[in-house]
């Protein structure tokens, strides 16, 4: 009996030992997830290539849910956004490529910084003081988007930051005269990715003679995460009154119209195919500025863009006076996607902050004067979730 109880006993130890040192392995365990997703989250730099004989990296910003937003110091493009749709299916909302001959390929400055001046500039000239300045006409017969180099085909100077919020921070010197445009420009774009899922871009910049600027960024927007479906039956809400009408080359005409009646009018949520045929044009689409409603010019939500079949909604935070509603109108299937897809007609849409376009030769327009001494300073935001 006594041996019997004995072995009983020791049964008992050693069941209980085993499940104590299952419970610390289950504990190591889960201690050891954590720490790997905790490593995760932040900045990885990899090589990208090289243009002009300088290197160029990829940067991914991961946050805390595990959502990526790949960026370069080419031209500061966001090439992917990574995110789950209410199914949990992760997938990347903004048009790109894989690889850095895409880009190189000239795309419709897909994710990129545009500058110096984002937008057009009819006949690519405009005068400060009594200066006449002539920049490149690389638009039928106006200048568009900085020029034959502007700021998305440089290769900029990156900094990472040391925090918990994934920070990626890049510089540029844009000479004097470069690409036309007076004096020399020191810009600095700042991408900081948020654990609530929003792709803050900060921009500053000064100069030391008189120039003109309008900075932004041309990110092309597919919530389905697939674009081989049409951005059509997105609902878009535009917070504005009044756009800016343009003549056949899509240079604004200098008035100030009310969209009230009009296919132009998103103050209420509506499927941006709903009147996009009524819009005119060559091709037919949006590609107009909208003079946002503002009580300030501190940071405001002024667009919400919905998708159905996915789930998710992107909010337009900005500082900025207006923003270019484009439906990728020119998009024609010419260029395929690194899954050999093409980019067809209205598969992606962007929503560009932005003063005005051709403000420099507009006097009624927000002035985009930058003189020496003076800080341009802009904030614009895209928060991402799903319903």
């Amino acid at each position: 009996m006594f041996i019997k109880s004995l072995v009983s006993q020791l049964g008992l130890i050693m069941i209980t030992a085993m499940a104590v040192t299952a419970c610390n392995n289950s504990t190591e365990e889960k201690k050891t997830e954590n720490n790997t997703d905790s490593m995760k989250t932040g900045i990885k730099r990899s090589d990208f290539g090289t243009v002009d004989g300088k290197p160029v990296y990829l940067y991914t910003l991961t946050n805390a849910k595990g959502d990526e937003v790949k960026i370069t110091n080419y031209g500061g493009i966001v090439t992917s956004w990574i995110s789950p749709d209410k199914n949990g299916k992760r997938s990347s909302i903004v048009l790109g490529f894989d690889s850095l001959s895409g880009y190189l390929a000239k795309p419709p400055y897909f994710g990129a910084i545009v500058g110096r001046y984002g937008n057009r500039i009819a006949k690519g000239r405009f005068k400060i003081g009594d200066s006449t300045y002539s920049l490149a006409v690389n638009n039928g017969s106006n200048h568009l988007h900085g020029g034959l180099k502007g700021f998305d085909k440089q290769v900029w100077e990156a900094t990472v930051a040391n925090d918990s919020v994934p920070v990626l921070s890049l510089s540029y010197l844009s000479k004097d005269m470069e690409e036309g445009y007076p004096g020399n420009l020191k810009v600095n774009v700042v991408y900081t990715l948020t654990d609530d899922d929003a792709l803050q871009i900060e921009y500053t910049a000064e100069t030391d003679k008189p120039t003109v600027l309008n900075l932004t960024n041309h990110s092309y927007f597919n919530l389905t995460g697939d674009h081989r479906n049409t951005i059509l039956d997105h609902k878009m809400m535009i917070k504005a009154d009044y756009y800016t009408p343009v003549d056949t080359g899509l240079i604004p005409t200098g008035e100030l119209k009310a969209v009230k009646g009009t296919p132009f009018d998103f103050n209420t949520p509506e499927k941006i195919g709903t009147r996009i045929a009524q819009t005119g044009g060559n091709p037919v689409g949006y590609d107009h500025n909208y003079a946002l409603k503002r009580s300030d010019n501190s940071l405001q939500e002024v667009v919400t863009v919905t998708d159905s079949l996915s789930g998710r909604k992107l909010e337009l935070f900005t500082t900025e006076p207006g923003v270019q509603f484009y439906t990728g109108n020119f998009l024609d299937g010419s260029i395929k996607g690194s899954d050999g897809v093409p980019f067809n007609k209205n598969t992606g849409f962007c929503l560009e902050t932005q003063h005005f376009p051709d403000s420099p030769n507009q006097p009624k327009f927000p002035s985009v004067l930058l003189k020496p001494g003076e800080k341009f300073h802009s904030i614009t935001k895209y928060k991402l979730s799903t319903e």
